[in-house]
């Protein structure tokens, strides 16, 4: 299955290529102040070599139906990554990360692109749960899952490790069934 087509009138999604490294390293770069706050991998991408080798392990995942990693494009730009970490089958369940280069926040990029990918995740894949996972203080990736309806189910002590110091997390969960409800209510809710 793809995960790529137009998820509004400004945004493309598609899985990441080798052809997009260099733009994706430029992103990078000119957000590489903003984007250390909250990603651990910021210091170790330093050449276009180094989101090559991310880019083909998100190839990889994908050949063997075990995640990717996405582009975001808006008006024709690469604006960001939306990575579909590793799938367990057995239970049905996965997690995703997302980031955007400093100048695309704002325009709602993040929210339809997690959107888009979720209905492909629970509709196509058949998939019961998604989780995104954020560091408390991290207010503007919070807000995605909590626009998204997604419900807080807690925090996980010392989650990750943050170049110099642990950050906790929050971990949003969304079940497929609760995905179909808040559907079948914004529907609804447009046709009155």
């Amino acid at each position: 299955m793809l995960f790529s087509g137009k998820v509004d009138e400004n945004v493309q999604m598609r899985l990441l290529e080798l052809r997009d490294a260099k733009a994706l390293f430029a992103l990078t770069e000119q957000s590489r102040d903003y984007l250390r706050e909250w990603l651990p991998f910021v210091d170790g991408t330093r050449t276009v070599q180094e989101i090559e080798g991310f880019i083909q392990s998100g190839l990889q995942k994908y050949a063997f139906n075990n995640g990717g990693e996405l582009g975001l494009w808006y008006r024709g730009e690469i604006a960001g990554v939306l990575g579909l970490h590793t799938i367990n089958w057995a239970h049905r369940h996965t997690s995703i990360g997302y980031w955007l280069g400093k100048r695309f926040q704002g325009y709602g990029i993040m929210t339809n692109s997690c959107r888009f990918l979720i209905d492909i995740l629970f509709e196509e894949y058949g998939l019961n749960r998604v989780e995104i996972r954020v560091a408390p203080e991290n207010r503007k990736s919070r807000a995605i899952p909590e626009r998204l309806g997604f419900q807080n189910e807690g925090r996980r002590r010392q989650a990750e490790w943050l170049y110099d110091h642990y950050v906790d997390h929050i971990i949003y969960g969304m079940l497929a069934d609760d995905w179909s409800k808040l559907h079948a209510h914004n529907v609804e809710s447009s046709l009155i």
